[in-house]
């Protein structure tokens, strides 16, 4: 018992006494390759004013520390390397320019584009794109974008990917953004960020040959808008991955109002058209759907689901899907909606709702056991009339 409080002990020492660079938060063993800072004030040593020059000398692997100040450029990036950002630097472009294209062959303008790129580890960065300047519904907004590139975005903070308020309908503005285009590949992780403000998705990922780990991030939406219909996180088109421990809320599509008068809706958590998706331990509150999954075989586990206006706290699409443990308060029309085939629901607490597992007509193969209803008049309807819900994803 005596060695781990010795331990313990000393490593707290050794935080606290360990000589750091000045204004870096920063270890000596970890100093930077290139140092930037936009007055020379903070970091007076800094060889850079710019960002985009730091980057433009770096070499393969290079750290790249971002002194406080306000950078106001947008980021291109092709070639592994790390940026870290001390506590008040912040990435506020002016006027944002077209500088890469989706999928579709859609312009984008983005705050941060890291493209073809090995290993590119973003952290502490404020990316705020308040001022792009962006006057259509295209190019589309956004705030970080990997393409075809894998690396890391930790610990950011990026907010306001959105159009002025006579926009709010483009489905533009998107926080954070990982895709694949052609036969590519990227692996990335998205951790402990704080994401908000944006027009359409918080944190997506999107298309066949992406990859992406999304934990304890905060994604939080505008509230009821009449804008575009919002999701929180987005695993969609072929991509992989994991969605846990995050907490998302606040996604809801204001004109959807009942079952017979809602065209499109918010989630908080949409999984499309992709499979094998992992969704666990979440904080899913004030959503129209909390989790909607249409791929096959995932795995809806230990989530806290509250709140899901109109209509429903999961929504299981797909087939051969595991919903699981999962705590669902406060329904609009029903804790969980079983859509697919071949799904099981067990061993999830569900509280006031109207009815606790609704299974529509003409599915096939479902199967309900151990779940404990608390609070719902219906608690499993099956079969139940047959409709359609329109969740909208970002691509």
């Amino acid at each position: 018992m005596k060695k781990p409080v010795f331990v313990t002990f000393i490593l707290l020492s050794l935080s606290v006494t360990a000589p750091r660079l000045a204004q870096a938060g920063q270890d000596q063993d970890h100093r930077p390759d290139l140092l930037v800072d936009d007055d020379k004030v903070q970091c007076p040593t800094a060889t850079f004013t710019s960002v985009q020059d730091a980057i433009n000398a770096a070499k393969p692997g290079n750290l790249i520390r971002v002194c406080p100040g306000a950078y106001r450029e947008q980021l291109s990036i092709d070639k592994s390397l790390s940026i870290e950002g001390d506590n008040g630097a912040i990435l506020l472009p002016n006027n944002m320019t077209v500088n890469t294209t989706g999928p579709s062959g859609v312009p984008i303008a983005a705050a941060i584009l890291v493209k073809e790129a090995a290993n590119v580890e973003i952290e502490g960065l404020i990316v705020d794109t308040t001022n792009s300047a962006i006057t259509q519904c295209s190019p589309a907004l956004i705030g970080i974008l990997y393409q075809n590139s894998s690396g890391s975005i930790e610990h950011n903070a990026v907010r306001n990917a959105k159009l002025s308020a006579s926009l709010n309908g483009c489905q533009s503005g998107d926080a954070i953004v990982v895709q694949s285009l052609g036969v590519e590949t990227s692996k990335v992780n998205i951790n402990d960020n704080s994401v908000h403000d944006f027009q359409k998705n918080g944190i997506t990922g999107n298309e066949l040959g992406t990859e992406v780990t999304i934990t304890n991030n905060v994604v939080t939406g505008l509230g009821p808008t009449t804008g575009a219909a919002q999701n929180g996180i987005q695993i969609g088109f072929g991509a992989k991955g994991s969605v846990m421990q995050n907490t998302v809320s606040d996604n809801v599509w204001s004109p959807c109002v009942s079952l017979q008068n809602c065209a499109f809706n918010a989630t908080g958590i949409l999984i499309f058209k992709s499979d094998d998706v992992r969704v666990e331990s979440n904080s899913v509150m004030t959503n129209q759907i909390g989790i909607y999954v249409s791929g096959q075989d995932a795995d809806i586990e230990s989530n806290i689901i509250s709140n899901s206006e109109v209509l429903v706290g999961i929504d299981l699409a797909g087939d051969n899907g595991l919903a699981s443990r999962n705590d669902i308060a406060n329904s609009g029309q029903a804790a969980i909606l079983v859509e697919g085939n071949d799904n099981r629901v067990q061993s999830n607490d569900i509280t006031e709702t109207p009815i606790g597992v609704l299974k529509l007509s003409g599915t096939v193969g479902n199967s309900q056991s151990g779940n404990a209803f608390f609070d719902t008049l219906i608690p499993v309807q099956d079969p139940a009339p047959a409709h359609t819900v329109h969740v909208v994803p970002q691509r």
